[in-house]
């Protein structure tokens, strides 16, 4: 199976400067090399999937994507994702 990817939008791939979005550069990078490298990415926003797809077509990366989730407000399963094998969960800060 391939390894799975979701990534968020807000302060993670763009950063809001006023009315400016500034994309991250060191998270659009990762999302190139894992799309490479053979990962299902999905961007996903508490905003919206329409707006994950909006973002990743500015951001010129919306090929990388499998689909556009809306991050969920309820999650049902007998683990908590910390408990996942082989779970990471990584802050763009860690990117650069």
């Amino acid at each position: 199976m391939r390894p799975v990817a979701y990534i968020d939008v807000d302060d993670t791939l763009v950063r809001s400067v006023g009315t400016r979005r500034v994309p991250i550069p060191a998270t659009v990078a990762r999302v190139k090399a894992l799309h490479e490298a053979g990962w299902v990415l999905y961007c996903w926003s508490s905003v919206g999937g329409d707006y994950a797809r909006e973002s990743a077509t500015e951001l010129g990366i919306a090929g990388c994507f499998e689909g556009f989730l809306p991050k969920p407000t309820l999650m049902i399963d007998d683990l908590a994702p910390r408990d996942w094998p082989g779970f990471e969960l990584v802050h763009p800060a860690e990117l650069g």
